[in-house]
């Protein structure tokens, strides 16, 4: 099923996708598809097979701005297997009052989701705050990276006036398995603290929940960090996490490939294919 909203709040875009993947005979299909402008969710692409689902979401306005609401809602049903991605970049623009993305990933057992949106650029004097929340149940395993460019740095643009806050939070039935939280507020201190952006404007992480894994994979993964930046990685409960702080967005996302194909044979059992919609290295 099938259904498409296009009508604008006055004060802001009031957008929102919905998606229910369900596996039936070895083919995950999304069963309730849903989205209201200027969010778009392109047809599903199998180009790992039948039994993995591609999905990627649209922006069709071009990029947030103040007063725009994006709600995403996804929830694997039990043995689906998703990646989900985005067809571009997103843009949030500066203005005087609050945007907000709200996402919300439900799993059931015997799933895999793999969360890859592509960069979001924040531009100075921009007001953003995002919520990911996402919900294990036991044998699941999410996947999920998020890449953060405060101000366009290419026009010798800095994130001097705005405010930027995220809260990722990823649990299992009543227990916290991870919760981060952040804020960078423009033009502080923090922007050039070791312990904030370090001077640099890129900030990426991954998080693989659902696994544990080795000290030689551990080894094995840190190796694929040199020359990218400052990067690091730590180990979660049943899970991973790695972060990047640096001055480019191809490095950074480079990087995250590099770790995500070495990582997709040990938690699924098969080799990861970049979707054609990620720029090209």
């Amino acid at each position: 099923m099938t259904l498409s909203v296009t009508s604008p709040s006055p004060r802001g875009w009031l957008g929102s996708a919905r998606l229910v993947y369900t596996s039936t005979q070895g083919s995950c299909r999304p069963t309730q598809t849903y989205t209201q402008a200027p969010l778009r969710v392109q047809r599903p692409l199998y180009p790992e097979g039948l039994d993995l689902c591609h999905s990627v979401l649209m922006h069709t306005a071009g990029g947030m701005v103040a007063g725009d609401r994006l709600t995403i809602d996804l929830h694997l049903q039990a043995h689906s297997q998703a990646l989900v991605t985005s067809a571009a970049a997103s843009k949030v623009y500066g203005g005087q009052t609050w945007a907000e993305q709200t996402t919300t990933l439900s799993l059931a057992p015997q799933t895999c989701l793999e969360w890859f949106p592509q960069e979001t650029i924040v531009f100075d004097q921009a007001h953003y705050r995002q919520h990911l929340r996402v919900d294990l149940a036991p044998h699941s395993i999410w996947c999920g990276w998020e890449i953060t460019r405060f101000g366009r740095t290419a026009r010798g643009e800095r994130f001097n006036q705005g405010h930027w806050q995220s809260a990722l939070e990823v649990w299992q039935g009543r227990q916290p398995l991870w919760l981060d939280r952040q804020a960078l507020l423009g033009g502080s201190v923090a922007l050039d603290s070791v312990n904030g952006l370090g001077g640099q404007p890129v900030v990426a992480s991954l998080v693989l929940v659902g696994i544990e894994l080795s000290d030689q994979q551990l080894t094995q993964l840190r190796s694929l960090g040199s020359g990218r930046g400052q990067v690091g990685l730590t180990r979660l409960q049943s899970g991973l996490l790695c972060r990047y702080r640096g001055g480019s967005t191809s490095l950074a996302r480079q990087w995250l490939i590099d770790l995500w194909q070495t990582l997709r044979p040990w938690y699924l059992g098969r080799p990861a294919l970049v979707p054609r919609v990620w720029p090209q290295a």
